[in-house]
């Protein structure tokens, strides 16, 4: 059987991509969208000195603003209309998420198909304006309470500063919607992925400027450059790996005549979590360091401090909680987005089974084992791609830009965005097929 690289060359060719206008413009639109959130990460909030700014946040970038800043693209650090990024709405997705799993009210909206959705993508839309704007004023008032990063500090500064950012928030969760509509790959998605992009050039030419001073050593940079290849072909292969399980259906009869039962298979994913489950355990790992670092450690006690300080990057107390926090994350994410239950309850109203397994409630329990058995080995990928990185800056004293995080989104958003690229070019071939059969069916009836 083919790979999926081989079956990918093989319908990627330059001619069909020439031929496919629509694929094209889709493309176009997509770059064009994107370039504009790149220009607005540039633009900055009325009332900030640049200065003060970039000194003050020098001192917080080993934080959680750090995190925020490569998700945003380095909108945080410049203090842009773009700083709080996307963030917002990916929160307001996942809690609405959980929700849906508690209350009854929203799971049957979540059951009722197209209708149901676009009502629970308008309560995400609410928790995005609701979320932003707590976020929002949380950093006016942190700038306006340090000393000169804000030049005219007061209440009209706070009301700028929040409607500058819950605006900007807003405006990206619009062009990532017009990018999944009338672009090619997931918006929201991709948002992320250029931010994070963005700054690839420059942290490897500060990588190979600290290789050209002596500061690292050619044998560190090579063992780098096959990490980074390592830990690229790793997400590769396991976020395309899935168990698929035979679901078999029954023979049916249709008026006078019988039909064979068919065959098909439910997928299920090693990685159901996808990469919800580093960013909850960084989000959560850093924020005792930022409040530290924004407090006076002087009035901690010695034990909060002594904490603090074991939870630095590469601290062996910070790399254990840090795969715990992974791997509990990785399941309790996977029992919210999936529901054994459900998928049971559909394959039995469609007559469909397990061949030796009984429809129904033995049906979820066995997908139920079988999902938590490809999770532990999900939930040990996870925690070797996140730590790795870490591993490699805590020994060598790398300056690592890409994460284990940022490289699962990195690669994943390039892997999704390529299958849809390769989807639109096999139904552009698909079509033309379909008007060669038809032009000869035509000529043939002329004849």
């Amino acid at each position: 059987m083919a790979s999926a690289a081989e079956q990918l060359a093989a319908n990627l060719n330059f001619s069909a991509f020439s031929k496919a206008e629509d694929l094209k413009k889709r493309i176009w639109f997509t770059l064009g969208a994107l370039l504009v959130y790149r220009l607005g990460t540039y633009i900055p909030m009325p009332g900030i000195d640049p200065h003060a700014l970039a000194q003050a946040f020098q001192q917080q970038s080993t934080g959680i603003l750090g995190l925020f800043n490569m998700f945003a693209g380095g909108a945080v650090g410049r203090m842009a209309i773009f700083a709080l990024g996307i963030m917002p709405y990916i929160s307001a997705s996942i809690i609405i998420q959980l929700m849906t799993s508690v209350i009854p009210s929203l799971e049957a909206l979540k059951k009722e198909g197209e209708s149901g959705r676009k009502i629970i993508n308008q309560y995400t839309r609410y928790g995005t304006v609701l979320l932003a704007t707590v976020q929002a004023y949380g950093i006016a008032a942190g700038l306006q309470s340090t000393s000169s990063i804000v030049t005219n500090p007061g209440t009209f500064f706070i009301l700028s500063s929040v409607i500058t950012l819950v605006g900007g928030t807003m405006f990206l969760m619009w062009i990532g919607e017009q990018i999944t509509a009338r672009g090619i790959g997931n918006g929201i998605s991709l948002i992320i992925f250029a931010g994070i992009a963005a700054n690839l050039p420059s942290a490897l030419a500060n990588l190979l400027e600290l290789g050209r001073t002596g500061a690292l050593s050619t044998a560190i940079i090579l063992i780098v450059v096959v990490v980074v290849v390592a830990c690229i072909a790793g997400v590769v292969f396991f976020e395309r790996a899935q168990r698929r399980l035979l679901i078999q259906y029954p023979k049916r009869q249709v008026g006078n005549r019988m039909f064979q039962g068919d065959t098909s298979h439910l997928p299920l994913k090693l990685n159901t979590a996808g990469v919800i489950p580093p960013i909850f355990a960084s989000s959560l790992l850093l924020l005792p360091v930022t409040i530290a670092n924004f407090a006076d450690t002087s009035t901690l006690p010695g034990w909060a401090t002594a904490i603090i300080a074991s939870l630095g990057h590469g601290r062996p107390l910070y790399m254990l909680l840090y795969a715990g926090m992974i791997a509990f994350f990785a399941f309790f994410y996977t029992a919210i987005v999936f529901n054994p239950k459900d998928t049971a309850d559909n394959l039995k109203k469609h007559g469909g089974f397990i061949p030796g397994i009984r429809p129904g409630e033995r049906t979820a329990d066995y997908i139920d084992y079988v999902l938590t058995r490809i999770t532990v080995v999900g939930a040990i990928y996870l925690v070797v791609i996140c730590l790795l990185p870490e591993i490699l800056i805590s020994a060598a004293g790398i300056p690592f830009y890409l994460g284990g995080t940022s490289l699962l989104i990195v690669v994943s958003v390039t892997m999704d965005t390529v299958a849809q690229v390769q989807g639109h070019l096999l139904a552009h071939q698909y079509e033309g097929l379909v008007k060669k059969a038809k032009l000869r069916g035509g000529r043939r009836g002329a004849r």
